[in-house]
């Protein structure tokens, strides 16, 4: 295969994202384009920015000046989580830039628009691999969009409601993935929970499906699922997670410990009912790791109101929390909201539910230390020299030394951080 163009998919924010970026470079590739999604050392025909807009701008508006800095006339595309304010923000600083509809990938007509724009000779492409962002993991998006109407949540605004794609479609592309060589699949989107709704199935009987028609040695990690829907089919995905191709791992985001909030949140669900979900999921799974959200100093949060979401971190013990200050976001209802809490406080309740957190994760992982365990590497780790492992719930094990990407080892937990378990193989 001999490639005509270079193109550059750089997503930043979930992994549900990254799933879209890995889908817009098989297009590309689709196209003849070579396809990487790191920024490129050589200059690129083309770069795809795939934005994340869940808490802010800044993000995506750094990313473009890095872009612009280093590749001063390349054409830029921008994708993905594209909110109004951003597409204001970057046309200001760079009007050359073209956006895309937030499915550029499947939207033809903007697809073509765009690299008409590039002026390149089409060559023939007999087959186009699967690509990757990660390696050895396979995304694959399960959904877009949502059945919920947050006051704070841009996204929805950008993805709109839920469209979930077909079991049958899902089935390919984690077969593919697999035969890929991916040991582990992330089942993603923007609300896992609510998967097949619209298409009158569920997401335990698309687990079922997925484990009885895929074979191979490989592990599932379930994407981020809001907790009312979850409730309609609970029974049914605590029996799938039985399974050992099922990482012991939820994400379920409460936002708030206060149902006051919540329903200020419009979340319609209240604290009861993600108990209900952790307690369940600790009871049938004692060493599974839980997953959460908490917005912090919401319009109108009380000292009180906070302090249920302490009481109800306390209570469910989750080893990943992630605690963000509220931030309004323009087109939203929560955006003209009154009573805000003022800036000193609201950074001392995201100090001091942090603290706690963090404290609740060491003494998580402590309990582990001296255990033996089966883990599989997933990448290099930060550290010189070192490698990041997932064992059986999907917690970070660290490896002094390097190790292959897939690789399955025993290892012996000898020590634990508030992020990591730290290990040796097992001779």
């Amino acid at each position: 295969m001999r490639f005509q163009r270079k193109v550059a998919v750089l997503s930043e924010g979930c992994a549900a994202n990254f799933g879209d970026g890995e889908e817009i470079g098989e297009r590309f590739a689709r196209e003849g384009f070579s396809v990487q999604f790191e920024m490129p050392s050589e200059t690129p025909d083309a770069i795809v920015l795939n934005a994340c807009t869940v808490k802010g701008i800044t993000s995506a508006t750094k990313l473009a000046k890095k872009i612009r800095s280093q590749f001063a006339n390349v054409p830029v595309w921008v994708t993905g989580c594209a909110t109004d304010d951003l597409k204001r923000a970057l046309l200001k600083l760079f009007p050359d830039f073209c956006f895309g509809p937030k499915d550029a990938h499947k939207n033809e007509a903007a697809f073509q628009e765009f690299t008409n724009k590039l002026s390149f000779k089409k060559s023939e492409v007999l087959e186009v691999p699967d690509l990757t962002s990660h390696a050895g993991i396979g995304i694959v998006n399960i959904e877009e969009g949502c059945l919920d109407s947050c006051t704070y949540c841009s996204t929805h605004l950008v993805k709109g409601t839920l469209r979930s794609a077909t079991p049958e479609s899902i089935l390919r592309r984690v077969q593919r993935k697999v035969e890929s060589g991916a040991k582990e699949i992330f089942l993603t989107g923007q609300d896992t929970s609510c998967y097949g709704f619209d298409i009158k199935t569920n997401l335990a009987e698309l687990l079922q499906q997925v484990i009885v028609h895929v074979p191979g040695d490989y592990k599932i990690r379930l994407g981020m699922g809001n907790p009312r829907h979850a409730l309609r089919y609970l029974d049914a995905l605590l029996d799938t997670f039985e399974d050992e191709h099922l990482y012991k791992f939820v994400h379920i985001p409460v936002q708030s410990g206060s149902d006051k909030i919540l329903k200020a949140m419009n979340r319609r669900h209240t604290h009861k009912e993600y108990l209900q979900i952790a307690e369940a999921f600790k009871t049938h799974f004692p060493h599974m790791t839980l997953g959460t959200d908490i917005i912090v100093a919401f319009p109108g949060e009380t000292r009180e109101d906070f302090e249920e979401s302490v009481k109800l971190v306390k209570e469910t013990r989750p080893s990943i929390c992630n605690i963000t200050r509220f931030v309004p976001r323009e087109g939203t209802p929560a955006f003209a909201l009154k009573n805000e809490v003022l800036k000193e406080e609201r950074y001392a309740r995201s100090a001091e539910l942090s603290q706690i957190f963090q404290q609740i994760a060491l003494e998580n992982n402590r309990s582990f230390i001296g255990k033996e365990e089966r883990v599989t590497v997933e990448k290099a780790g930060q550290r010189a020299g070192t490698t990041i492992a997932r064992d059986e719930a999907y917690r970070p094990v660290a490896l002094q030394g390097n190790y292959p990407v897939g690789e399955s080892l025993y290892v012996r937990i000898r020590d634990a951080e508030t992020f990591a378990l730290i290990a040796e193989p097992i001779q």
